[in-house]
């Protein structure tokens, strides 16, 4: 049983963050070119890739509400100038985005920035894998599957892992999957209680389609009670 931990704090003030959302019909393209990209980053950029909807609300573009998309959603614990040079480096290798809405921020503000859309009492279900490759087939398959998402809500994120992470012996802690590249979620969510049903039947679909290509073990906190 865990008591306590110890963190060791890092200083952040402003950082170069936000999201960036292309439609879904380039969505090979730009899971691909992040793939690549990722292994070349700074360990100042911390870079996740989704596969998600654009939300009906403002300040999103009307004429693209309620479509689905791929977004890169990043943060650089550095300059402006110097975080444009290093997302240039994967912008220039696909198509134009929706919308890119990086900018300077405050740190806090980048860890709150989609607050609003997921307000308390909303259903939600959850599927984690970790994930050591990201092959073409694997890249199908998710465009595939999160075609078939249930809710505008619903979405999947693959978090890195690597930087610190991995200068950390595997036997030094509780948890040993420190060669994985990513962690995986597959989250159903939407406010209609109604939903329930199809956001499980969804993400347990999904997850099963994915996982071939996927390590064993996930990050708890993606896992349902049932799992863990």
């Amino acid at each position: 049983m865990v008591t306590s931990f110890l963190f060791q704090a890092h200083p952040v003030g402003t950082v170069y963050a936000g999201p960036i959302f292309w439609e879904a019909t380039h969505a090979k393209a730009v899971m691909s070119a992040y793939r690549d990209f990722l292994p070349t980053a700074p360990e100042e950029l911390g870079a996740f890739v989704g596969l998600k909807t654009v939300p009906s609300m403002d300040p999103f573009p009307k004429d693209y509400w309620g479509r689905r998309a791929c977004a890169v959603i990043s943060s650089y614990n550095g300059s402006t100038a110097e975080g444009e040079k290093i997302m240039a480096r994967l912008l220039k290798s696909v198509p134009p985005p929706i919308f890119n809405w990086m900018g300077a921020m405050p740190f806090p503000a980048m860890q709150s920035l989609f607050d609003p859309f997921f307000p308390k009492g909303l259903q939600w279900y959850w599927k984690g894998d970790f994930v050591k490759s990201l092959p073409d087939e694997a890249i199908d398959t998710h465009i595939a599957q999160a075609a078939k998402a249930p809710s505008e809500l619903s979405l999947m994120h693959l978090y890195p892992i690597d930087g610190a992470v991995r200068r950390v012996p595997k036997d030094a802690t509780a948890w040993n999957t420190r060669d994985a590249t990513w962690s995986m979620v597959i989250a159903g969510i939407d406010a209609d209680p109604k939903q329930a049903d199809a956001l499980k039947t969804w993400g347990r679909a999904y997850w099963t389609a994915i996982h071939p290509f996927n390590l064993e073990g996930a990050f708890v906190n993606f896992m349902m009670d049932h799992e863990v």
